[in-house]
């Protein structure tokens, strides 16, 4: 018998979407894909690399891992999907690696396979073994360099050659790095990006005394709240006037700064680094400014932000304004066939009506779930995100106060603020006398379910209420009253 392999993919008609850079709205363009059917024809048995060849999924994070599972609710996954990734790993909640994975030893801190996906959500926990059970085929430690999309084939590192039917690419982001000639690559300075790199950075912790953290986004706190429970001498520098100012108002961070000086961190703000400077041995002993001064430091950790690990996919078609690969409102990129999610995703963020690229864990698997709903099933309505961010911080043992935010909507409009951080404080944006987003601080359960209700519906409220609340339940409790108006 021939051991010729056909396998057929159907795809259903796609949805209307445009194939610029603005891509308001996906049913503002009179572009659309035709429905289409693929095959492909593996000479031999021998020729590929992967048994698995219907669908292939590119990466190893959140969003690799919660389309497996969405494959496999589907009854789609048996025989049929492979996974190649550059990670050693089984896909895992990336967060823990910023929060519990940088607890002190004795302070419990989360390791594998305690958050292999998709434990963060409540859903079983997918171990190596797992993905056997669901006759997943897995690549590990290979990250794939090459496409050819008339072939339909990939390229890895280490030059296999894999067949896929339809491509689902969850790449995610890398670390941006500061350059080589400036330090960026020298013993003692650290990026967070995946278990190697959070293990190298504990490995310095545990020798370290003096650590600075450059950067005051989401990826600067938390590192320095766990490097203060390690009780090392710890300072972030970063060159803006305030902590997270993509997200925070001025009074915010107010807050924020001050409770981590409380914890022993210290604040350079508004500076800018000239150089990384190693010491004789090679390894990093001082952070110098441009105004001349040096900060003594023996182990950095960069936290500047990421960019979309877009990698051989780039001819799919890139979004300059916000990066990415630019999808639909089903993830489908301009090849048929192939489909971007997660951070790498340049979609449609339809309820504000503009384009995004979300680099958050709930949007990794949201878009997930979504895409192989859509490339398996009759689904086609536009993905309809809202924007959801959060952290989580000194929560490891003996820690005198966790801080837990959460975050829903959009920061537009002028802010009200209610509370006092002790420790529950809420930020109101309102626009145009519509509450457009809401940040709480240490809420209940109860609390923290309202919030995704409030900025969903975007309810007319009663700014002079909201301003003379006399506690952040009573103005949760006049914006709920305002979603029954």
């Amino acid at each position: 018998m021939s051991s010729v392999r056909i396998l057929m993919v159907t795809l259903s008609n796609s949805l209307p979407r445009n194939h610029g850079l603005s891509l308001c709205s996906p049913q503002s363009s009179s572009i659309g894909f035709r429905s289409f059917r693929r095959s492909y024809v593996a000479a031999s048995s021998s020729a590929f690399a992967n048994e698995n060849r219907e669908f292939v999924i590119v990466g190893g994070g959140n969003a690799a891992g919660y389309a497996a599972r969405t494959f496999v609710e589907h009854d789609m996954a048996n025989g049929r999907l492979c996974i190649v990734s550059k990670e050693a790993y089984a896909p895992y909640e990336r967060p823990a690696l910023t929060k519990g994975y940088l607890f002190p030893l004795d302070k419990k801190p989360a390791r594998l396979p305690g958050f292999h996906t998709c434990v963060g959500s409540g859903g079983e926990r997918q171990t190596p073994d797992w993905y056997k059970e669901k006759g997943i085929e897995m690549f590990y430690e290979d990250p794939v360099t090459g496409i050819d999309i008339e072939k339909q084939t990939l390229t890895t590192n280490s030059g296999k050659q894999l067949k896929y039917g339809s491509l689902i690419i969850a790449t995610g982001c890398t670390a941006s790095r500061f350059p080589d000639k400036i330090g960026g690559n020298l013993s003692g300075v650290h990026y967070v990006r995946d278990v190697a790199d959070a293990d190298s950075l504990i490995s310095s912790l545990e020798k370290a005394r003096k650590v600075v953290v450059v950067g005051g986004g989401y990826i600067g706190m938390e590192i320095a709240a766990a490097a203060i429970g390690w009780k090392l001498d710890t300072t972030i520098i970063f060159p803006e006037k305030h902590l997270l100012p993509r997200l925070f108002t001025p009074s915010l961070s107010k807050r924020y700064e001050e409770l981590y000086q409380e914890n022993g961190v210290k604040f350079l703000k508004g500076a800018s680094i000239k150089n990384l400077e190693a010491g004789s041995g090679g390894h990093i002993a001082a952070v110098k400014l441009e105004d001349g001064s040096a900060i003594e430091a023996d182990t950095v950790i960069i936290g500047i932000g990421a960019k979309p690990a877009v990698g051989p996919f780039e001819m799919l078609g890139l979004n300059t304004n916000v990066g990415g690969i630019q999808v639909d409102g089903q993830f489908r990129t301009s090849a048929p066939g192939i489909f971007a999610i997660g951070d790498v995703a340049a979609f449609p963020l339809k309820m504000y009506d503009r384009v995004a690229r979300v680099e958050h864990v709930d949007h990794a698997r949201r878009s997930a779930q979504h895409c192989i709903k859509a490339l398996l099933s009759a689904q086609t309505h536009t993905y309809d995100y809202l924007p959801y961010f959060y952290s989580r911080v000194f929560e490891y043992e003996g820690s005198p106060r966790k801080v837990w935010w959460q975050f829903f909507g959009d920061n537009v409009g002028e802010t009200i603020e209610i509370g006092n951080f002790d420790p529950k404080i809420a930020t109101f944006w309102v626009d145009s006398g519509k509450l457009k987003g809401v940040l709480l601080e240490s809420g209940s359960t109860e609390e923290f379910e309202l919030l995704p209700k409030l900025a969903r519906s975007q309810p007319s409220v009663d700014k002079a209420k909201l301003q003379n609340a006399s506690s952040v339940g009573e103005a949760l409790n006049i914006a709920r009253t305002s979603l029954q108006v």
